[in-house]
């Protein structure tokens, strides 16, 4: 059970793009030819890639979830850009985008896991290949989930505005599988967004294998933008895949 809309007036001041990030995406892009072509997966309400429109990088948006789409299109519509969204998910890009299309193609926030099948998440690489240019980046963001084998249940790192705290707690069930809760602290209260919602928390070992498998060359892992420094100890895992 979701109730994502909840969530929708909190998103960007709790993803909110950094200048550590900006500058990664503004290094990356320049690798490409002008303008270069970006897909932001699970791009939320859209606050990234209006920011790389504003650049003039050519931005088409994927997200699931219609509160949160609906947010995007209404904060960021702009003709003057190019910017455009779809309600996807990535189970269905390979069959309507554009292949050999992208520079660069972007999964933070951990919205990876929420391919939560083992053969799906094999897919998500493959169709990714299959999208991409010839050179082209894969970048994902996520918990380093390798520090939680071995436990049932654990907490992923909180993260807070001015406003409100969003807590999220991963617990596995006794088939082995995994599901994410997920909740707004605010004033005292709890105010539920995720419920037993299934997913796959990738480690950073079947990055390496299922990027491999799909023909990927290049895998670069960092503890996250900020130094771009490859750190263990890290409780976020970034991958540059090419």
């Amino acid at each position: 059970m979701e109730s994502i809309k909840n969530l929708v007036e909190y998103y960007d001041e709790l993803h909110p793009v950094t200048l550590a990030q900006q500058t990664f995406y503004e290094t990356l892009i320049k690798k490409y030819p002008h303008p270069a072509k970006f897909l932001d997966i699970g791009c939320g309400t859209g606050v990234l890639c209006h920011r790389l429109a504003k650049d003039a990088v050519d931005v088409t948006g994927l997200e699931p979830i219609r509160e949160l789409l609906d947010s995007a299109s209404l904060k960021y519509r702009n003709q003057l850009m190019a910017l455009r969204w779809f309600q996807m998910s990535t189970l269905e890009m390979s069959r309507f985008l554009g292949k050999k299309f992208y520079n660069i193609i972007s999964c933070l926030n951990n919205r990876v896991i929420f391919i939560h099948d083992k053969t799906l998440m094999r897919k998500f690489f493959f169709d990714c290949k299959e999208l991409l240019t010839d050179g082209g980046s894969l970048v994902l963001q996520l918990f380093s989930f390798e520090k939680a084998k071995g436990r049932e249940n654990f907490d992923l790192p909180s993260l807070s505005s001015a406003r409100v705290q969003y807590k999220i707690q991963v617990s596995t069930a006794a088939d082995g599988s995994y599901s994410l809760d997920s909740f707004l602290e605010k004033n005292g209260k709890a105010i539920p967004v995720y419920e037993r919602a299934q997913i796959y928390p990738l480690t950073k070992s079947e990055i390496q294998e299922f990027a491999k498998e799909a023909g990927f060359k290049n895998i670069q892992f960092f503890g996250g933008f900020d130094g771009l420094s490859a750190s263990p100890d890290s409780d976020n895992l970034l991958a540059v895949i090419s």
